[in-house]
């Protein structure tokens, strides 16, 4: 298996244009985060997991030449902002993209982006193939998905066990049944957005309890926005097993 953060980053509390923080200034790439995205490439499978605004360049940027199918974990914008640019993998594949959400997604995605599912399409909108998923396991290609249901203040979302790898997202909660799918896990991808803690994410301090916790071989933090501080600063006070990841940091085993 192998993975690529092609973004490790959020909209959530990043002002963008307008920040001279310390964060943003930064001259390590490490610090220079798109929106939180994961690539997969298993048993002749490439997975991507949710399309935010970011999407193209991502692809782009890794080169990623073929996709045989995309998971969403959840509807928010900064995780299905890009899903449009999936045309270019319909163009070079010839066919459409299966797309792997919850109902609430799909119908949210089908008023997003209503053009792509009419019943009078304009030539070359995107050609999705919808597959519902619930909170059962599902296989792709003979590779099985365990789905992972967390909260996001209210909101179920999705994470994903691929093998054994765990991803997890936009997560401010994890019941104790749900944390039994992710034992024995080599590499727990899991979000943490900054210090200070949030109502609807893990700070770092929750998500390095939840790595404690299961106790994975490697813990990676994602989702992180630019109140977490330096990357090289975070990672002197991490776990010797826990790292903050970054866009494009790639990991194969």
């Amino acid at each position: 298996m192998k993975i690529t953060f092609l973004g490790t980053g959020t909209s959530q509390g990043v002002p963008v244009i307008t920040c001279s923080c310390e964060v943003c200034t930064s001259p390590d790439p490490r610090d220079q985060r798109l929106r939180a995205s994961l690539l997969v490439d298993i048993q002749g499978n490439t997975f991507i997991i949710d399309t935010g605004p970011d999407f193209r360049q991502q692809m782009l940027r890794e080169k990623v030449m073929h996709l045989d199918a995309v998971l969403l974990t959840h509807g928010h914008k900064d995780h299905v902002g890009g899903l449009d640019d999936i045309r270019a993998f319909n163009f070079t594949q010839r066919r459409a993209i299966d797309v792997y959400a919850r109902k609430e997604v799909h119908e949210q995605l089908e008023k997003e982006y209503s053009y792509a599912f009419s019943k009078d399409k304009y030539p070359g909108v995107p050609e999705i193939n919808q597959h519902t998923l619930t909170n059962v396991p599902f296989s792709i290609n003979q590779v099985e998905i365990i789905p992972i249901e967390v909260i996001h203040f209210h909101l179920p979302v999705l994470g994903f066990r691929i093998a054994d790898l765990v991803y997890i997202t936009d997560a401010s909660f994890i019941s104790p049944e749900e944390k039994l799918k992710m034992l024995n896990a080599k590499v727990l991808v899991i979000n943490g957005l900054r210090i200070k803690r949030h109502y609807s994410h893990f700070n770092l301090e929750q998500a390095l309890q939840v790595i404690d916790e299961l106790k994975p071989e490697y813990g990676y933090i994602t989702h992180i926005s630019h109140l977490m501080g330096l990357h090289a600063a975070v990672e002197k006070i991490l776990p010797a097993h826990v790292h903050l990841a970054y866009d494009g940091l790639k990991l194969e085993w």
